[in-house]
């Protein structure tokens, strides 16, 4: 028996602001990795105390519950979107950094939207509807508002920004598509292990530079409390519901989160632009939020 209109729209409402309080969740791992690093950390060990203690917060709560782990192709999935994507997009991320602003390093990532826009209309036959398009175009011209793009950028940034911009996509387009079935935490709890794995080799190899006060402890344990465990598992239980498009549109709110944070903690500047850039993006949150997925797109499922 089908569920009712009002539930499945109650679902998908849910759904969607799970996905928006990931998109906080992430923001505000810029503000605390400005904390850790400002007390000794380097990238890769923060990157790797990051995935691993969130890892360790999640698994004595998958087996308390005894939450089903994944299997079979799942599992394979969810590793290489652990060890590949976030692994691999934070690498691309931050190595950008070395050749380009963090403005444009960041504006190019977050053309993620428009990528999985792409791939899921090609790939997976989602519908390419004239709500996504123009929440679509509000969402990256609030981007390029707010952020700002830097044209003296090496290309060598460029190209780093973009394959950022691409793993994250194929990370979103492989988890609609292959672990729907999969529960959020379990997901959540591989993801993270396969990720710190990759950062723990590259670390025995290059040495380890970690906090060296309470104050910097605290603030890696905020990002794998709130920046990684709730944010990921937010966003996989959003995920299933709202598909890729819808899911990725509404992760743009991340950077209007990242700057109001900076601004209120940090005593960052806010300016006419920020404020008018992150006005854009919120718009095109509010606009895709109020569209129902079409019945007849299921991301899940592989029509032969």
């Amino acid at each position: 028996m089908s569920s009712s209109p009002s539930a499945s729209r109650h679902a998908l409402t849910l759904a969607q602001f799970k996905i928006l309080l990931s998109a906080i969740g992430f923001g505000s791992m810029a503000i605390l990795a400005r904390f850790a690093y400002a007390d000794g950390v380097s990238t890769p060990s923060l990157l790797f105390l990051r995935f691993f203690l969130a890892g360790m917060l999640l698994l004595p709560w998958v087996l308390w519950k005894k939450l089903p782990w994944p299997r079979g192709r799942a599992l394979l999935v969810l590793i290489a979107m652990g060890s590949l994507g976030y692994a691999g997009m934070a690498a691309c991320y931050f190595s950008g950094l070395h050749y380009a602003s963090a403005g444009t390093i960041a504006l190019l990532l977050y053309l993620f939207p428009a990528i999985v826009l792409v791939l899921s209309t090609l790939l997976l036959g989602e519908r390419f509807s004239s709500r996504r398009m123009l929440a679509l175009a509000l969402a990256l011209g609030g981007l390029a508002v707010t952020i700002g793009l830097e044209l003296s950028a090496q290309p060598l940034g460029l190209l780093l920004g973009l394959t950022s911009a691409l793993i994250y996509s194929l990370y979103i387009l492989a988890g609609s598509r292959y672990t729907a079935d999969c529960d959020p935490l379990t997901s959540a709890c591989v993801v993270v292990f396969a990720a710190a794995s990759c950062y723990g080799i590259y670390l025995a190899i290059t040495g380890f530079h970690g906090p060296a006060s309470l104050h910097g402890w605290l603030s890696v344990l905020g990002i794998a409390c709130f920046g990684t465990v709730a944010a990921l598992a937010l966003f996989l239980s959003g995920l299933a519901k709202t598909g890729a498009t819808q899911a990725s549109l509404i992760s743009t709110a991340e950077p209007v989160v990242t700057i109001l944070l900076a601004w209120l903690l940090l005593g960052e500047p806010l300016g006419w632009s920020q404020v008018l850039g992150g006005g854009l993006i919120l718009a095109a949150v509010v606009l895709i939020s109020r569209e129902a997925r079409p019945e007849q797109v299921q991301l899940t499922e592989l029509h032969d």
